[in-house]
């Protein structure tokens, strides 16, 4: 994973000792700590383990950004692992959220779909709040990351050739997944892939060329990018999925 300037990778116990800085009238800020606890209390609760975490600051302390590896009993091999996205800022710069995605094994490209988000801003009861939204939207992960397995499937079995990748690369501009300065090093992955499992002409990798790139953006633009990137190809497997 990874991250914007001045950010960098934390072990938990550094997490844990992050102070969190006094709130105001309307604003009372959550620990980290307490997010990240709130979380995977839920995910165990509802039956996931969590087999692997990468946990990140930023801006002296105040920003965090965390990745969990999740899976369920008798989930079926991929290669890709589900993952929960988790940030919380000490700064107002965000609410406390998590987001579901994926992370490809090969490589360690992230993708975050945005189907289940939870977003609390911090005001008096944001921790009561926090903990009866996070409740809900874990109590819906099971369901969505079957859903991104199906999605992904569907990614792997449709193929792509050079004319239909240059117009899914153009709409991946308009739809802002990429910036156009980006078309040159998706196409380059595209045509010369850094890693062989990507060789074949399909759509999931083409979707591997973007998420490679998307590595050198900070993970909050990621989510964003990730959410109009899963719509995009979507469209081009001819997925319609519930909402």
């Amino acid at each position: 994973m990874l991250l914007h300037c001045g950010a960098e990778t934390v072990e938990r116990w550094q997490l844990l000792r992050v102070p969190t800085p006094p709130g105001t009238r309307t604003w009372y800020p959550l620990p980290h700590q307490s997010v990240l606890e709130e979380v995977e209390s839920h995910l165990l609760s509802s039956g996931f383990t969590i087999t692997n975490e990468t946990h990140a600051l930023s801006h002296e302390g105040a920003r965090y950004f965390g990745v969990l590896s999740v899976t369920l009993p008798m989930k079926r091999e991929q290669d890709y692992s589900w993952v929960v996205g988790i940030r919380n800022s000490h700064d107002q710069t965000y609410p406390a959220g998590l987001v579901a995605g994926t992370r490809v094994f090969v490589c360690d490209n992230l993708a975050f779909s945005g189907e289940v988000r939870i977003s609390r801003k911090h005001t008096r009861f944001a921790m009561r709040d926090l903990r009866h939204l996070t409740a809900r939207a874990v109590g819906q992960l099971g369901d969505r990351f079957h859903q991104l397995d199906q999605r992904l499937d569907a990614y792997k079995h449709r193929g792509l050739n050079d004319p239909e990748v240059h117009d899914i690369v153009i709409r991946a501009v308009d739809c802002m997944a990429i910036t156009p300065s980006q078309i040159p090093d998706v196409l380059e992955q595209w045509r010369h892939p850094a890693h062989t499992a990507f060789s074949e002409r399909t759509a999931w990798s083409l979707f591997n060329a973007f998420t490679e790139v998307h590595k050198s953006v900070n993970p909050h633009t990621a989510m964003r990018r990730g959410e109009a990137l899963h719509g995009l190809f979507d469209a081009t497997a001819g997925l319609v999925l519930a909402s």
